[in-house]
């Protein structure tokens, strides 16, 4: 099967995501033609399929250290391979692609802990990373071939296990004559610095901090469960930044490592917002949520600043996707603090827009599928490039 799918001029994978932000599925049904640095991609279609909240705020308390039992998260891996197989099924009848046609799934599965700094056991200095959602049931309800695990094998080469999405921006958005930094706001903030002209050896890629856990969680707490995020900015523009509490959190000692870098989620998520509600109980919601937000700006512009756009001068736009991207406070507060820079939203950009997610895993699937290296070694770490992934074989084997 897989030597039949090598063959093809051109292939249809989907590609299914579940974000930090345990919100929904994203899914993309993707064509794609040849592979590496010559892929050329359409995206025949995109939808989300959100989570219940119950299932949402279900998810968010399995993350992080010590979150969740072996009992729960085996029940809960398998309860999502269903629900990635149903969005996969769903969204080649939506927009009309037989499903005998699709030649493979890839799945990133939601992140419960990511650890990416290693830690002693006897004899090994130990990383590691964990996401869920059961590629085996996604093969057998939907006879495809699976692609998924990506980050492991990059952290098995020394590296952080991300950020992945540094090898799609350099193929997608390379330019010979202009400078560009793509910035994903998810849970957590990533950005990719591509240079005027560079190879893709020179570009570099991190996770700047915060993006929009800590303002999630804030929303959640403080409307007691009816909001889960602050939508358009709007509590956020209607409070004042305690100085205070921001230079406390700029403190932490994660913006003093250099990249590559890369965070779990609960570094500055549900966890990290408990215990500053705990340490600071009579904190005002809209001030709280609006120095969290001027957090997640300030570490996304420090980190622009300092580890990409101070080592080359061919930058000219800032290019946003991610939950953030839907966020004025923060769209408003980066073009404030980039004035000589186009800050623009991925939707400008109709190739990918609200997609880029999604289509980054039916990218990697494809250059796993073709035995093609995944990983950028300037941007996650690792020692070498590495073929990503697990593959799961469909009903018709490989």
């Amino acid at each position: 099967m897989l030597a039949k799918i090598r063959e093809k001029s051109e292939r249809i994978i989907i590609g299914i995501n579940s974000g930090t932000s345990a919100d929904g599925i994203d899914a993309a049904v993707v064509r794609i033609r040849n592979s590496g640095l010559e892929t050329e991609i359409d995206v025949i279609g995109f939808e989300t399929y959100p989570y219940s909240p119950s299932l949402s705020q279900r998810l968010n308390k399995d993350m992080g250290q010590n979150a969740a039992g072996a009992a729960e998260l085996c029940l809960i891996s398998s309860y999502l391979g269903e629900l990635f197989a149903y969005s996969a099924k769903s969204i080649a009848k939506k927009f009309s692609v037989p499903f005998e046609d699709v030649d493979a799934i890839g799945i990133h599965g939601q992140t419960i802990y990511h650890h990416p700094e290693p830690v002693t056991f006897p004899g090994y200095k130990i990383s590691g990373t964990l996401q869920i959602g059961n590629p085996a049931i996604v093969a057998e309800r939907t006879g495809k071939i699976v692609v998924s695990d990506f980050r492991s094998r990059d952290m098995a080469a020394g590296g952080q296990g991300a950020p992945l999405v540094a090898y799609l921006d350099f193929v997608l958005f390379s330019h010979r004559a202009r400078g560009r930094v793509l910035l994903n706001i998810g849970g957590v903030a990533n950005v990719t610095g591509i240079p005027a002209s560079a190879p893709i050896e020179k570009i570099i890629a991190f996770d700047t901090g915060p993006g929009n856990a800590l303002i999630d969680a804030a929303v959640f707490h403080f409307s007691e469960g009816k909001k889960s995020f602050d939508e358009n900015g709007v509590i956020a523009k209607q409070g004042v930044v305690i100085k205070e509490l921001l230079e406390k959190l700029l403190a932490h000692p994660y913006f003093k490592k250099e990249p590559p870098k890369s965070l779990d989620k609960e570094t500055f998520g549900r966890l990290f917002f408990q215990k500053l509600i705990k340490e600071n109980p009579t904190l005002p919601p809209a001030n709280t949520i609006a120095t969290l937000t001027d957090f997640t700006i300030k570490t996304i512009t420090i980190g622009i600043k300092e580890h990409i756009i101070q080592k080359d001068h061919s930058y000219e736009e800032i290019i946003v996707s991610g939950g953030g991207a839907e966020n004025k406070a923060i769209l408003e507060g980066l073009r404030a603090n980039f004035p000589n820079l186009v800050v623009n939203t991925i939707n400008d950009y109709p190739i990918l827009g609200k997609a880029k997610e999604a289509v980054l895993y039916a990218f990697l699937a494809n250059e796993t599928l073709m035995n093609k290296r995944g990983n950028v070694p300037s941007a996650t770490g690792a020692k070498k490039p590495v073929i990503l992934g697990s593959i799961t074989p469909g009903e018709e084997g490989l």
